[in-house]
């Protein structure tokens, strides 16, 4: 369970090595991802086979290293990124660490009132 809201969620395009730990991932989001480990965001990591994925968050106290492995599946990571680092919202990171493919859900276009309500006509 996280217990922060981070104000942005990356997750990391390229493979990691899933035995470094809190100083080895806070070292790539300061000098591949030029970002600061000390902020509010959360940084997702994963390994080759998209089976192990840790994060990376600052709690306030200290860092927190959660790590997460899928006995039967793997993570479904957008494909063909171009950059070292993707943000995700809070739902398509719900999405993620529960093996679902965010780039294949669409979400429902919202109704408006005015075409749910009928409409007073004059007569």
């Amino acid at each position: 369970m996280i217990l922060v809201r981070p104000s942005k969620i990356y997750i990391s395009s390229a493979n990691a090595d899933m035995r470094k730990g809190i100083d080895g991932f806070a070292s790539i989001v300061s000098q591949q991802f030029k970002l600061d480990p000390l902020s509010d965001m959360m940084f997702v990591f994963h390994n080759r086979h998209c089976d192990k994925i840790k994060i990376l968050y600052l709690d306030g106290d200290g860092f927190c290293l959660l790590y997460k492995r899928i006995e039967k599946g793997m993570f479904r990571f957008p494909k063909h990124l171009g950059n070292d680092k993707y943000t995700v919202t809070e739902t398509e990171f719900q999405w993620l660490i529960h093996g679902l493919h965010i780039e294949e859900v669409h979400h429902y276009e919202s109704l408006k009132l005015s075409t749910i309500a009928p409409q007073n006509t004059a007569q």
